[in-house]
This record gives C-alpha cells, structure tokens and sequence, in this order.
C-alpha cells in the first residue's frame, strides 16, 4: 500500500512538471514568432529545444510507467504523453523553418559560396531527416494509441475497438514500411548512389503520405520509390558493402564465424568460403612429418638385418 501510495506521488509530480513544461514551450514558442530579428530568434530557438528536452525525458518515464503493469488507470498517462508528443511536433516545425531559411547576411553569402551540387545534396538530405523524423512521431503516436486500447481492455476488445486497433497496427506498419526505404535513400545520397534530382521526384508524395495518411479516403501512391534508381538493388541483395555500409548479414557472419574460431572470407555473391583450419599441437609441417617416416623406415630396416644376423 505504501509502494503504491510512493508512485502516486511520483507519477503526480511528473504530470505537474509536464502541465508547467508545456507552459513554458508555449510561452517560448510565441516569442520565437514574434521575434524582431535573428538573434532574438536564434536564442528562442534554443530556448525551446532545451525545454523540449526536458519533456522528452519527462515523455520517456511516462512511457516506462505505461508498459508498468503496476498502474491499472494509465488515462492521464496516456494523456500527457500525447500532450509531449504534440509539442515534439511543433518543434519540428521551427527546426524545419530554421534549416529551410537563412536569417543572417553571412547565412545567405555562405550559401552562395557553396558548391550548388552540394547545396542540392544538402537539402535533399535534411529534407530526408525531417520526414523520417515525422514519421517517427506519427510511429509513437500510433503506439500510444494502441497501448491505450490494450490498457483499457478487460478481456476482450469489441468489435469498434478491434477495428480501430487493426487499423492503428496497418498505419504503424506503414509507417515503418516509409522510415526504412527513406533511410535507404538517405544512406544512397549520401555515399553519391543517388542524385538529389532523384530524390526531389519522391518530395511531393511522401509530404503528402506524412499530412494526409491518417485521413479516412487516403489513397497511397503504391509506386513512389519507382523513380530512385538502384533503391531495389540494395534492398535485393541485404547489404551495402558496394556504398560501404554495414549490414546485419555481414555483421552476423563475421560475429559468427569468430565465436566458431573458423575464420571465414565472403565474396561477391559467393558464400561464405572456409580457410584451413589452423596447425594445432598435435598437427605436424609437411615436411617435419615426411622427415619423421623416413627415419621410421630407417629404424625397421637396421632391425630386420639384426635378426638376420642373429638366426645365421
């Protein structure tokens, strides 16, 4: 009871320093919007990501508490951790306006001196990060809302809720679907496997996926990724040894084949080829193992013309 009692008390205390939290982001986020010049901007700006910070952690125990099977009525849990995650996306917001405008003469000049390919490459890149970020949080949304459903539940869910949970466990995957081919794309551009044209041709769908996937009549561009060329290639083969990436089935094979103590080569589309096991203690050279027979012989010879000797 008084274990019980002791976590109230913390989860009570963590909702308060979320209510004043989220106060202040709002206080901080206006002043950002009214802000008179880039400076006053600027500070605002790191005003917010340090408060943001401190929700996200605040976010985090509220989500170990959640998975808690300690806490029967996780309502104002899930609450507040919606509330976090609201203002985690606002924040994205004011990153994406920072990164897309320059607010200072030597930001525009440092632009202009920049080699444009590069420039290009620079913005299909953070473009890139911004939007798996988004889906990021649409992908924690989506979790909250399915731990809601099963936290409410008795037994059995009915049909309403099972539906509402099918479909928020179809959205999820998707979005999951989204993060990885976006990932790849990113690792591509940057090991200059993909040109930034390319990736622009994708910008307008997935804007579109990430602010209308979650509207009823939504219809999903099935060939959006059509237009990044080598994209299928790497998904095909596993790996990204061709960009210098690392992959699990590399990592994996290495990891195995070094618990086994077999060391093991693998090469392009081959399988893994095993080396000659090492010489042990009881393995002797070649050469040191011909020279040992020999004598052997010699041994045997000498032997037998003694006991000819001796039966004369």
């Amino acid at each position: 009871m008084a274990a019980t009692r002791k976590l109230q008390g913390e989860i009570d205390r963590c909702l308060k320093k979320v209510a004043e939290g989220v106060e202040t982001f709002e206080d901080i986020w206006k002043k950002v919007h009214n802000a008179t010049n880039s400076n006053q901007k600027e500070k605002y700006e790191a005003d917010l990501k340090k408060e943001i910070k401190k929700l996200q952690r605040l976010r985090d125990q509220i989500k170990s508490w959640i998975a808690s099977g300690e806490i029967k009525d996780k309502s104002q849990l899930l609450e507040n951790r919606r509330l976090i995650e609201t203002q985690m996306e606002r924040f994205k917001i004011v990153e994406r306006e920072t990164k897309t405008k320059a607010y200072s003469k030597e930001g525009l000049g440092a632009a202009q001196k920049t080699d444009p390919a590069q420039r290009k490459k620079d913005e299909a890149r953070n473009w890139l990060t911004s939007s798996i970020s988004s889906l990021q949080l649409q992908i924690d949304q989506y979790e909250s809302e399915i731990e809601s459903l099963l936290a409410a539940k008795k037994k059995r869910l009915d049909r309403d809720k099972q539906d509402r949970m099918d479909e928020f466990r179809a959205k999820l995957d998707r979005n999951k679907f989204h993060v990885m081919k976006l990932e790849t794309v990113l690792r591509l551009l940057d090991n200059d496997g993909v040109e930034a044209e390319q990736v622009n041709k994708i910008k307008d769908d997935v804007e579109y996926y990430i602010e209308s996937s979650q509207e009823p009549n939504f219809e999903e561009n099935e060939f959006l990724y059509d237009d990044i060329i080598g994209l299928d290639d790497v998904e095909l083969s596993g790996t990204g040894v061709s960009l210098g990436i690392p992959s699990s089935a590399t990592t994996d094979s290495n990891n195995s084949n070094e618990t086994s103590g077999s060391p093991s080569s693998i090469t392009s589309g081959g399988s893994p080829v095993q080396s000659p096991a090492p010489a042990t203690g009881t393995q002797q050279p070649l050469q040191q193992q011909s020279a040992t027979a020999a004598a052997t012989t010699t041994l045997a010879s000498t032997m037998n013309t003694t006991a000819a000797a001796v039966t004369t």
